[in-house]
């Protein structure tokens, strides 16, 4: 069933144009911050909530290294 979440969640990111994932990042990454700030100031009830947004920004990163090697990709079999 985890395998399904995930696959939605990538789905969902895949299906983002690149605009939506700069600022899914950029929320994620505000998260992150806030979640690393409750650990420390001992707020935080679900550590597991650190792990599970690092992984969503490095899946993002990911879609969006993937998407501008395509573009290069694309450019240099035109030229």
């Amino acid at each position: 069933m985890a395998r399904t979440k995930a696959s939605s969640k990538h789905e969902s990111i895949t299906e983002l144009d690149d605009d939506g994932l700069v600022t899914r990042l950029a929320e994620q990454k505000q998260t992150l911050f806030n979640l690393r700030f409750q650990n420390v100031t001992g707020q935080l009830d679900n550590s597991s909530a650190l792990g599970t947004t690092r992984r969503e920004i490095a899946r993002i990163n990911t879609e969006l290294r993937s998407r501008e090697i395509a573009a290069a990709e694309a450019q240099n079999e035109e030229s």
